[in-house]
């Protein structure tokens, strides 16, 4: 156990110190990032087969300090934000992933040939919250380590990518400000990114953005609900089923739902609640940074050219679909 929990420990502080260097914090990488990049460099040197007793702490990152960071992310939002941008705001969140997961999954197992598995994990963090919804997807299903890396490989490339992007359009897309931040908060990856797209584009847009992208994050919860269920009808449940459980439900979720009740009701002292958001982001870091360290590059060669792709034609989807509905619901 202390052996893997030492090395996601390590990985986790050196995803921090980088992901403050100049470069990537105005590129709005996360540590998360960070961590993930480095855990897959370290797990795919020598030095990783000179650890052998690194399992149990790997697992104990990827199982229990996951689900941890998920509850505790619940203290980032608050009942008070969903309200705010009244009901349409929630239909728009709705439709928005709905499209993006329904789409995603045919036309990665259909049209592409890509496993279920891959397929989900992209079409997650595509259409909810990124590397979040992708970790936590994958907390639901078990899926492999090398299909969750590139999921979230494929969410920071395109993520990144929007956070660029959607600055440049805002002149040329004929909308008002506080309409042009809910797109950005229907439509972009991470929270990060969103913050920065909006941030670029205008007080009013970061507010609208920041609310709009919190409701997707709050839809994360009836996600995992429905996907665990549809995933063991399928008979895709492997670890679950052969732990005896014909029931999948993501109990970290409803952790997840309690802790924005209670961030809406209670007010902590600023410092016990930064720290608590903090614990949370080190916590879904060393998360990744085991799921780095468990990804073997051969696997994700396997996984081929695929992956991107479907990512790149949800990214496509996300801004042309994305601003129709924006327009239609919300203008």
């Amino acid at each position: 156990m202390r052996q893997g929990l030492a090395v996601c420990t390590a990985l986790t502080v050196a995803g921090f110190g980088l992901a403050q260097l100049p470069p990537l914090a105005n590129a709005g990488i996360s540590p998360l990032v960070v961590a993930l990049l480095l855990g897959i460099l370290v797990g795919n040197t020598p030095l990783a087969g000179r650890l052998h007793h690194t399992a149990p702490g790997l697992k104990f990152a990827t199982r229990w300090l996951l689900r941890g960071g998920i509850v505790l992310f619940g203290l980032s939002l608050t009942l008070q934000q969903v309200a705010a941008l009244g009901p349409k705001v929630l239909l728009l969140d709705v439709l928005v992933i709905a499209s993006v997961l329904v789409a995603g999954y045919l036309i990665g197992t259909r049209v592409l040939g890509m496993d279920r598995e891959t397929t989900l994990l992209t079409s997650a963090g595509s259409a909810i919250c990124g590397a979040a919804a992708v970790l936590a997807t994958e907390s639901t299903i078990r899926s492999r380590p090398a299909a969750t890396s590139m999921a979230v490989a494929t969410v920071v490339l395109f993520g990144s990518l929007a956070m660029l992007l959607y600055p440049l359009l805002y002149p040329l897309l004929g909308m008002e400000e506080g309409l042009y931040g809910v797109y950005i908060g229907a439509t972009v990856h991470e929270v990060a990114q969103v913050v920065a797209a909006g941030e670029a584009v205008g007080p009013e847009a970061l507010a609208n953005a920041v609310i709009v992208k919190l409701v997707r994050v709050m839809l994360l919860v009836p996600f995992l609900l429905i996907v665990g269920q549809w995933w063991m009808r399928r008979g895709e449940g492997g670890e679950a089923q052969a732990a005896g459980g014909g029931l999948v439900i993501p109990w970290f979720a409803f952790g997840f739902m309690a802790m924005v009740v209670f961030n809406s009701l209670v007010r902590l002292p600023a410092p016990l609640h930064e720290g608590l958001v903090l614990a949370g982001q080190l916590a879904l870091t060393m998360a990744m940074a085991a799921l780095g360290y468990e990804t073997r590059l051969e696997k994700l060669k396997a996984l081929g050219i695929k992956p991107f792709i479907l990512a790149l034609t949800l990214f496509v989807l996300l801004i042309g679909g994305g601003f129709l509905a924006s327009r239609l619901l919300m203008g």
